[in-house]
């Protein structure tokens, strides 16, 4: 593969999975979007073929492994493969989510890290380097032997929620493993901290039992990298609303839900909003239940400065 200074032009090319957020993406860089021809055979072998040339180009393969998160896996995959043979100067696989990052430890016997296994074909197929946002967990990118550029949504909900909190809210963290995520929210909102603790019971069902901090009167908001059933969100703005909390929002990097995690949040009116990013495809907005936000431009700028070899990490601020 051709060294990246031998590089012409940036390209960017869209999956399947997300074509929206690609568009907007290409916008704000100010190019258009590279046209990729993607079908399925009969048989539902997924085939990839790039309409343009994209020798000596550097490339950006867009596209989050969402549901349905094998499908759009494998056709990641053939595209890297196909941007590599046809000698791309540099490829570089933006997933605005990644999926599998919740299996990246061996918490019982004889079960994968799947993670490092997602690590590995990425790396195999010819990636040079990943662009990612709020990885579920932050020692994913230790998986990887090729340069990870992680970016943080908060920069683009903060403003959205500093007009719903005012100067008396409180972040929360639905769970222990969401306290360091909700201090960094904390600190940017300039809002107090809390974290409710919780037990799950099986893969759908979450039973939140005890509160730390003070709620009182105060307007909260629940902060995680993700949801699917809203399990977790319900049950904490349950315990918040019990302890006197005036109003409760959650807000989330990726809206995964599904049709039971959207019957959970419409049976819970203690969730005044759930705000989440477009890293995923939209689904409804319930009635205005969900508000979201675009990462497009801090997808767009970030490629832009990689592209350029300028620094990633002050998009982490509010500041870019």
């Amino acid at each position: 593969m051709a060294e990246l200074n031998e590089a012409k032009h940036i390209s960017v090319y869209s999956g399947s999975a997300h074509p929206e957020l690609s568009q907007q993406i290409a916008d704000y860089i100010g190019i258009s979007l590279g046209k990729v021809h993607i079908t399925h055979f009969p048989d539902s072998e997924i085939f990839v073929q790039f309409d343009e040339t994209v020798r000596r180009s550097d490339a950006f393969l867009i596209q989050p492994t969402c549901t349905p998160s094998n499908d759009n896996l494998m056709e990641l995959l053939i595209m890297i493969d196909a941007a590599r043979r046809a000698s791309a100067a540099r490829i570089t696989a933006v997933l605005p989510y990644f999926g599998y990052a919740r299996q990246d430890r061996k918490d019982k016997p004889r079960v994968p890290i799947t993670a490092k296994l997602v690590a590995n074909l990425l790396t195999c197929a010819g990636a040079d380097r990943i662009l990612t946002m709020d990885l579920h967990a932050q020692q994913i990118q230790g998986f990887f032997d090729i340069p990870v550029d992680h970016l943080y949504a908060r920069p683009v909900l903060v403003p959205y929620l500093k007009s719903l909190l005012g100067d008396n809210g409180v972040v929360v963290a639905p769970d222990s493993g969401s306290t360091k995520m909700a201090m960094y929210y904390g600190d940017m909102l300039g809002a107090g901290f809390a974290v409710v603790t919780k037990r799950r019971i099986n893969a759908t069902t979450v039973a939140s039992s005890h509160l730390v901090g003070d709620v009182k009167d105060r307007v909260c908001v629940i902060t995680d990298d993700m949801t699917s059933t809203a399990g977790t969100l319900c049950a904490a703005a349950r315990i918040l609303k019990e302890h006197g909390a005036a109003k409760v929002y959650a807000a989330v990097s990726h809206c995964l839900l599904s049709k039971i995690g959207q019957d959970k949040l419409l049976a819970t009116p203690e969730i005044e909003q759930l705000i989440t990013t477009d890293a995923v495809p939209n689904i409804d907005d319930m009635g205005g239940r969900i508000k979201v936000v675009s990462v497009a431009p801090l997808l767009g700028e970030a490629i832009k400065r990689i592209h350029d070899g300028k620094s990633v990490s002050s998009l982490f601020y509010l500041e870019h």
